[in-house]
């Protein structure tokens, strides 16, 4: 049975690498609740921005630009190209710098584009403004990887679930904020519609600078301390179980530097025998987790499989083109490149189906489909580590195979039946997020389990290619124009092709170590 306590109490932690093994949501004074919270909440602000224009393009932008319908198309596309581009820079970039830093770059750089929507009075500075605040979607893969090292394989499916999944909310919450925001201002402020929605864009940049700052100021890149000294403490903390042997190779020796910082020191050694788990608070806790049970050998290929290293080009090269990471490309591609390329069509599908609705009306019922992350896309996380505790990484693989598949037979049936009942369209809708939400927290549940000593690198080639199915999906909306029924059941079917094409793959390469 759950205990409801870990969602505020300090978690117990592995020994060996420092991780979580539960996610105090509720306790952001702990280190690991505080980054966890960060996580989420820094994705979130960044989608809220990423995605500020869909909920107003159609309507009060298009009529204060003069933009037709492939203009607002061809935005919808660029949006998504920058943040393609920055996920495979991302990628590398916590390799070498960590994702806290990272994480704070993205936000800052897509800050100041943001501030400046108002100066944009035409086309080609709508899609200029628009491809720099796709910086903004290069934020997931430093999330990701983020919750990747606070929280340890029993339960990272789901802390990366959440915090994809509270953060993609985001992309739902924007449709509630922005019209709110604009109506606000015509109404009390006595703004025109064409200052308005201008002004508008000045508060998601507040708040995506003040998050980044406080990101900086008040987290750390490791539960061991700094990012570039996590090989000492991975050593330090096998040491103190009697453990000798380099995780990575280091100049120098342990002892000569020291690694430790407040809140970070490795417990004293012990005996060979004696495995201890500690509490994040650094206090003897419960003995004989069953990470610290394991034998010496066993312990080292562990932290060796979990500290995140630079790889040379041609390891990271190994990484990007092996099958495993094929695997959940190719699924990221086809479940988030969906949601992000319906995220910026919905508000208008429902416009031309249900115009009695209005602006307002239309953007509610879309933010729906983005709000629903986060129940659903957490969810895919949960039931993920549930299915891994039972059946290994086998499992979650075909369960990210079943939600892709079962997505593809919601999208087509929302393509053939074109519903014009609102009931019927928007029960449809909820059934496809159910499983294209829960596909993306299944997905970012396997990826720490492939290549772990290049976490980062497959982050952002995962994230990458799910902008990358996002662009496609936005091209064949493009050329398709208002039939947007047509281009929902042809995605539906490249859902299902791929993912059966991908299902016989194994999930781990052979001879992996860490992961398993």
């Amino acid at each position: 049975m759950f205990d409801l306590t870990l969602l505020w109490r300090a978690p117990e932690v592995n020994p060996i690498n420092r991780k979580a093994r539960s996610i105090p949501a509720f306790n952001p004074v702990n280190v690991y609740g505080r980054v966890f919270s960060f996580s989420w909440f820094g994705f979130m602000i960044a989608f809220w921005s990423w995605y500020a224009f869909p909920p107003l393009l159609s309507i009060t932008i298009a009529k204060d630009l003069k933009l037709s319908q492939i203009d607002i198309a061809n935005s919808n596309i660029i949006a998504l190209v920058a943040t393609l581009l920055v996920r495979l820079v991302a990628g590398p970039s916590c390799d070498r710098f960590g994702p806290r830093y990272t994480f704070a770059g993205c936000l800052l750089a897509g800050a100041l584009p943001t501030v400046l929507a108002g100066a944009v009075y035409n086309t080609s500075g709508l899609l200029a403004l628009r491809f720099f605040i796709g910086i903004l979607g290069g934020s997931f893969v430093p999330c990701q990887v983020w919750s990747t090292g606070f929280f340890d394989k029993n339960i990272v499916g789901t802390a990366n679930a959440l915090t994809g999944g509270l953060g993609n909310a985001g992309g739902g919450i924007t449709y509630f904020l922005m019209p709110a925001i604009f109506d606000s201002l015509v109404a009390r402020q006595h703004l025109t519609p064409h200052v308005a929605w201008r002004v508008a864009f000045i508060v998601p940049f507040i708040c995506i600078t003040a998050t980044a700052i406080a990101m900086l100021i008040c987290c750390p890149d490791t539960p061991m301390g700094k990012w570039s000294e996590r090989h000492l403490h991975a050593q330090q903390n096998l040491a103190s179980h009697g453990v000798t042997g380099d995780v990575v190779d280091v100049p120098g020796e342990i002892t000569d530097r020291n690694a430790g910082t407040p809140g970070t020191e490795s417990p004293s050694a012990g005996s060979d025998q004696e495995k201890l788990q500690f509490s994040a608070t650094d206090k003897r806790d419960t003995p004989y987790d069953h990470e610290a049970q394991i034998g010496e050998q066993q312990m080292l290929d562990t932290a060796r499989g979990e500290i995140v290293v630079k790889p040379t080009f041609r390891e990271a090269m190994k990484v990007v083109f092996s099958l495993q990471t094929l695997v959940l490309a190719g699924g990221y591609f086809c479940s988030f490149g969906s949601e992000l390329a319906i995220n910026s069509i919905l508000g208008a599908y429902y416009d031309k189906n249900f115009p009695k609705l209005g602006q307002t009306g239309t953007g509610n019922w879309a933010a729906m489909f983005g709000l629903l992350n986060v129940a659903f896309r957490p969810l895919g996380g949960v039931i993920s580590d549930f299915i891994y505790r039972r059946s290994g990484v086998w499992g979650k693989k075909m369960l990210l195979h079943s939600y892709a598949v079962l997505a593809g037979a919601f999208l087509i049936a929302i393509g053939l039946k074109d519903s014009h009942n609102s009931s019927t369209m928007f029960g449809l809708v909820a059934g496809m997020a159910f499983f294209l939400e829960g596909g993306n927290g299944a997905n970012f549940s396997l990826v720490p389990h492939v290549h772990p000593f290049a976490n980062g690198i497959v982050s952002g080639v995962t994230g990458a290619a799910g902008n990358l199915g996002g662009i496609v999906f936005a091209i064949i909306f493009r050329y398709l124009g208002k039939d947007y029924a047509k281009t929902f059941w042809i995605i539906g079917v490249i859902t299902i092709a791929i993912n059966l094409a991908l299902s016989w793959i194994r999930p781990i390469p052979k001879g992996q170590i860490g992961g398993h």
